[in-house]
């Protein structure tokens, strides 16, 4: 629901061009995608006790795992330079 409405906010603001809901975003998706990224690792890590030893998905799971952790970083650090750019930008 935080990403979701995030997009949204971020539609909106496309045409507002408002710098304090531009801040907000950038704040709130930091916390987004930090939380993302936990609740992904813990998930990949349920998986992983749950196959119990069934290396023959194991292959897939890991090629998943990958993207999902990759997604969440690389928004993660669009967010903070995305973030910081506009603290730097108003000075």
């Amino acid at each position: 629901m935080g990403l979701i409405g995030l997009v949204i906010a971020s539609l909106i603001n496309i045409f507002l061009r408002s710098a304090a809901l531009d801040f907000a975003v950038s704040f709130i998706g930091v916390g987004v995608f930090i939380i993302l990224t936990a609740y992904d690792t813990q998930k990949l890590k349920s998986i992983y006790y749950a196959m119990n030893g069934n290396t023959a998905r194991a292959g897939n799971i890991a090629i998943y795992g990958t993207l999902t952790l990759y997604l969440d970083f690389i928004n993660l650090f669009t967010m903070l330079l995305h973030f910081f750019g506009i603290r730097r930008n108003n000075d």
